[in-house]
C-alpha cells in the first residue's frame, strides 16, 4: 500500500466499518469481519492492500498494544481466588488439546514442526472475546464466568512463555554442543538482565515518574503507548521478540494506581490497530491449497468445538462441581484466539512453518470464533437440552457437607453467598436468625466461617437437593440469586415439596421483579432499586443539614 494514498486507506477503513456492521447484527466478533476485509481487500480479492511496510507496522503496533494490556491486566489474583479449579482446568485443556491435537495433525500427513505449532495454536482462547460476551450477558461475576476468565488468565500466561520459548531458541536450533550451550547461557543471561532492569523500574522509576505524569491523561496515554513500544524495541534488541516486551512492560506497571485508568484509555486504540494485523493476516492468506485443506480445517474445528469443552467439563466434574458449570465454563474455551494467529505468523516469521499452515490456521479460527460465539450466546438453552446425559456425570453429593443425615436446624434458607447474599448472611446472624446457606462455590462453602450460619454446597436448580433441606422448620427461604429461571426453578421446587413458609426472590431489572411477582414470590428483593432509594434519602438529609 503507498502510505501517501489517503483514498485508498479511506476505501479500506469504510470496507472495515461496513463488513463490521454486517459481523454486529450477526452477533460476530469483529475479528472475524477485519480478517475477511484482509482477504476482501488483499491479493486474493481485490488486490488494493499487500502485506506490505505501512500496515505490518501499524500491525506490529496492535499488538504490542494488545500485549500491553494483557500485561497490564494481568490479575493473579482472580487466578488465586478461583482456587485450583483455574490451574486445573487452564493447564489441564492446554495439555491435552497440545497433546491430541498433535497426534491428530500427525495422522493429517503433516511435518512434525508444523504439526506442534499447529496443535499449539489450537490451545489458546480468546479472553478478550469471552469476556465481552460473558460481559454482555451478565455472567463475569457468576462462578462459571469467574472460573473461565481465571483459567483464560493462565493460558494467557502460558502463550507468552510459549512465544519467549520460540524467539529465544528457535533460531538457534541448527546450533549443536558447546554453541548451543554458549546461546543458551547468553540467552538466559539477557532474559535476567531484561526482568531485572524492569524491576528495577517498577520499584524506583515508575511510581514517582507516573505520579506526575498521570496529572494529564492525555500525557498518561501517550507515555503508556511510548512506554509499550520502547521495552518491546528493547526486547527485539535483545533477541527476543517484542510481543515478549510490550507484555513485561505492561506487568511492570499493573501494580500502579493508575493501571485502570490507562488500560481504559488504551482499549480504542488496540481495537483500531489490531484491525491492521488482522487485515495483515487476511492479506498474506493463500487459498491454492484451499480445497485440500478443507477437510484438515474441518476436523481441526471440530476438535475444538468439541474436545476442548469436553475437557474442561470432565476436569470440573472430576473436581466435584457441578456439570452445568463445567459445560458453562467450557463452552468458553470452544474457538482458538489472536493469539494462536499471532503465533502462526510468529513460526512463519521465523521460517518454520509455510504461508499454508498460516492460512489453515486461520480458518479454523475463523470458523471456531464464528461457531463458539453462538454457542456462548444460546449456552443455557443448549444445556437444557444436554442435561440429562451431563447429569450423569455429576459428582457433587460428596460436597453436600452437613445436609445429609440428621436435619440442620435453620429459621431461614438462604441461597447464595455472593456480594448480596454474603452481607445478607452477616446481618441475619447478627440479629440471631439461625441460618442455612446454600452456594455452589465451593470456596465459598469452604471459607464461610460465620457465626450461627452453617453453609452447604448446592444448586438453587436442583429440585432433589430440597429433600435434604430442613423445608418443616424453616420460616422463610431467600434466594440472592438474580437470575429469573433460576428462581423459578427454585419457587417450582418448594411447591413441589409443600413448603408453606415464605419466598423472597432476587430481581434485577423491573421486568425480572414482576414476573416473580406472577409466579407468586411472596417478597421480590430488588436490590439496586433498594440502595438507591437509601442513598436519597441519606442525600436529602445532607441536603438538609
Amino acid at each position: 500500500m503507498d502510505p501517501h494514498d489517503f483514498t485508498l486507506v479511506a476505501a479500506v477503513l469504510g470496507v472495515s466499518a461496513l463488513l463490521g456492521m454486517v459481523a454486529v447484527q450477526l452477533r460476530q466478533p469483529l475479528i472475524v469481519a477485519f480478517i475477511g476485509v484482509g482477504i476482501l481487500v488483499g491479493p486474493t480479492g481485490t488486490g488494493w492492500v499487500a502485506a506490505d511496510g505501512t500496515v505490518e507496522l501499524l500491525a506490529r503496533l496492535g499488538i504490542a498494544v494488545l500485549l500491553f494490556l494483557v500485561g497490564l491486566r494481568l490479575d493473579l489474583h482472580l487466578v488465586r481466588t478461583t482456587g485450583p479449579v483455574a490451574l486445573a482446568t487452564g493447564l489441564g485443556q492446554v495439555l491435552f488439546t497440545s497433546v491430541f491435537g498433535f497426534l491428530i495433525a500427525l495422522g493429517l500427513g503433516m511435518d512434525a514442526v508444523t504439526a506442534l505449532y499447529v496443535a499449539v495454536a489450537l490451545t489458546f482462547s480468546s479472553t478478550i472475546i469471552i469476556v465481552k460476551l460473558l460481559s454482555d450477558k451478565r455472567e463475569l461475576e457468576q462462578l462459571h464466568g469467574r472460573i473461565a476468565v481465571g483459567f483464560l488468565i493462565v493460558q494467557d500466561i502460558v502463550v507468552v512463555l510459549v512465544m519467549i520459548a520460540l524467539t529465544a531458541f528457535g533460531q538457534r536450533t541448527g546450533d549443536t554442543g558447546g554453541g548451543m550451550a554458549l546461546e543458551v547461557a547468553l540467552v538466559l543471561a539477557k532474559g535476567l538482565g531484561l526482568l531485572a532492569g524492569i524491576a528495577l523500574l517498577m520499584r524506583y522509576v515508575l511510581p514517582p515518574l507516573l505520579h506526575h505524569i498521570a496529572r494529564s491523561q492525555e500525557l498518561l496515554v501517550l507515555f503508556g503507548v511510548a512506554y509499550a513500544v520502547s521495552v518491546a524495541a528493547l526486547s527485539e534488541w535483545l533477541g527476543f521478540s517484542s510481543e515478549v516486551g510490550a507484555f513485561l512492560a505492561g506487568v511492570s506497571l499493573a501494580s500502579t494506581p493508575y493501571r485502570d485508568a490507562l488500560g481504559a484509555r488504551l482499549v480504542s486504540l488496540r481495537d483500531f490497530l489490531l484491525l491492521f494485523f488482522f487485515l495483515e493476516l487476511g492479506a498474506r492468506l493463500e487459498f491454492d491449497e484451499a480445497g485440500s485443506q478443507l477437510v484438515e480445517a474441518l476436523v481441526f474445528s471440530v476438535f475444538v468445538l468439541v474436545g476442548n469443552p469436553l475437557i474442561v467439563v470432565l476436569i470440573m466434574v472430576a473436581m466435584r462441581y457441578p456439570p452445568r458449570v463445567g459445560f458453562l465454563a467450557g463452552l468458553t474455551v470452544a474457538q482458538i484466539s489472536e493469539f494462536s494467529l499471532i503465533l502462526a505468523a510468529l513460526g512463519y516469521s521465523l521460517g518454520h512453518i509455510g504461508a499454508g499452515a498460516v492460512s489453515l490456521i486461520t480458518v479454523v479460527g475463523l470458523i471456531t470464533i464464528g461457531g463458539s460465539t453462538y454457542l456462548i450466546l444460546y449456552s443455557h438453552q443448549l444445556y437444557r437440552r444436554l442435561e440429562r446425559w451431563l447429569t450423569r456425570l455429576d459428582r457433587t453429593g460428596g460436597r453436600q457437607v452437613g445436609v445429609g443425615g440428621e436435619e440442620p436446624e435453620a429459621d431461614v434458607i438462604l441461597y447464595g453467598l455472593g456480594r448480596f447474599g454474603g452481607p445478607l448472611a452477616d446481618r441475619l446472624g447478627d440479629a440471631g436468625h439461625r441460618l442455612l446457606a446454600v452456594d455452589f462455590d465451593p470456596h465459598r462453602v469452604r471459607r464461610n466461617h460465620r457465626e450461627g450460619v452453617t453453609a452447604v454446597f448446592g444448586s438453587a436448580e436442583d429440585a432433589h437437593f430440597l429433600e435434604h433441606l430442613p423445608l418443616t422448620r424453616a420460616r422463610c427461604v431467600i434466594s440472592t440469586i438474580p437470575l429469573p429461571d433460576t428462581n423459578r426453578a427454585l419457587l417450582h421446587g418448594l411447591r413441589h415439596h409443600g413448603y408453606r413458609g415464605y419466598v423472597a426472590l432476587t430481581a434485577h431489572t423491573p421486568r425480572a421483579a414482576e414476573q416473580l411477582r406472577v409466579a407468586g414470590a411472596d417478597l421480590v428483593i430488588e436490590p439496586f432499586d433498594a440502595a438507591a432509594s437509601e442513598v436519597t434519602e441519606s442525600v436529602e438529609e445532607l441536603l438538609r443539614r
